[in-house]
């Protein structure tokens, strides 16, 4: 089997589009709490971790408080701005044919995690989901993704996990798993590839055959590889050097060089 196997997902950002239901959220918080309006780079500087954790980052003396009221907003107005992303559905698709094992690894809670998929669907792609109820420790620790590949009965030998923030390909390095990280979510290329990701996908559907294929198979028509759907982690076109080596910039090797990674 060329690609990789199993192939992991973070959520937000990464499978399901709320990169603007989150950006809003922060700011209304901000407003109503601290009346202020934060610039969108500090609000947004911590998402992928626990909320909890990103609104101590805000204020520790009124985390409890921004985290309600993030919380009575997001829900309130979570179905009209959560959206899918194009090309996402069909992407995950090839990779169930192709008997991919599939899995998410997330920072939301359960509860919020099946808001999310009933409003976009999706959920049936994956054979296990790890939310923050799950786990004691949550991302940039590997731990969320070690239970994934556990229900699995997988080994992170060539499994990669997939997602849109720093802290993804954090966790995924300190997890041992190939790394890719995908630009349609909250964080610009430049900080995607400081982070030190094996690969850099453009597109759902460049991402499915990085999956599939590696990344030497030549592209599916309208994958968008040719237009830079992939590109190594280290490749200077993406932002500059990645810092540390990339875990994931092979397959097969993926193991051994997460290893290195350090925890959280």
């Amino acid at each position: 089997m060329t690609g990789f196997d199993p192939v992991i997902f973070d959520l937000d950002g990464t499978v399901v589009d709320t990169v603007e239901l989150i950006r809003e959220s922060f700011r209304h918080a901000s407003r109503v709490v601290l009346g202020a309006q934060l610039p969108d780079d500090v609000l947004m500087a911590g998402v992928g971790r626990p909320l909890m954790t990103q609104m101590e980052a805000l204020d520790a003396d009124r985390a409890q408080e921004l985290y309600d009221t993030y919380r009575e907003h997001n829900h309130r107005v979570h179905d009209e701005l959560i959206a899918s992303f194009e090309g996402m559905e069909a992407a995950l698709g090839r990779l169930r044919a192709a008997q991919r094992r599939l899995a998410i690894v997330t920072s939301k809670s359960a509860q919020t995690t099946d808001m999310a998929f009933r409003a976009v669907g999706l959920r049936d792609y994956f054979q296990t989901v790890v939310t923050a109820t799950d786990t004691d420790a949550h991302k940039p620790s590997p731990e969320p993704i070690l239970l994934a590949l556990e229900r699995l009965g997988a080994t992170a030998q060539r499994a990669v996990y997939v997602g849109d923030a720093p802290v993804d390909v954090t966790a995924g390095r300190a997890a041992g798993v190939a790394t890719i990280a995908v630009t349609w979510g909250a964080f610009a290329v430049a900080a995607l590839a400081a982070a030190g990701p094996g690969f850099v996908v453009a597109t759902p559907a460049a991402l499915a055959d990085l999956c599939l294929h590696g990344p030497d198979a030549p592209a599916n028509e309208g994958s968008g590889r040719g237009d830079g759907g992939v590109r190594r982690g280290g490749d200077p076109t993406v932002g500059g050097p990645t810092s540390g080596g990339a875990a994931g910039d092979d397959p097969t090797a993926a193991e051994d060089t997460g290893r290195q990674g350090s925890g959280p």
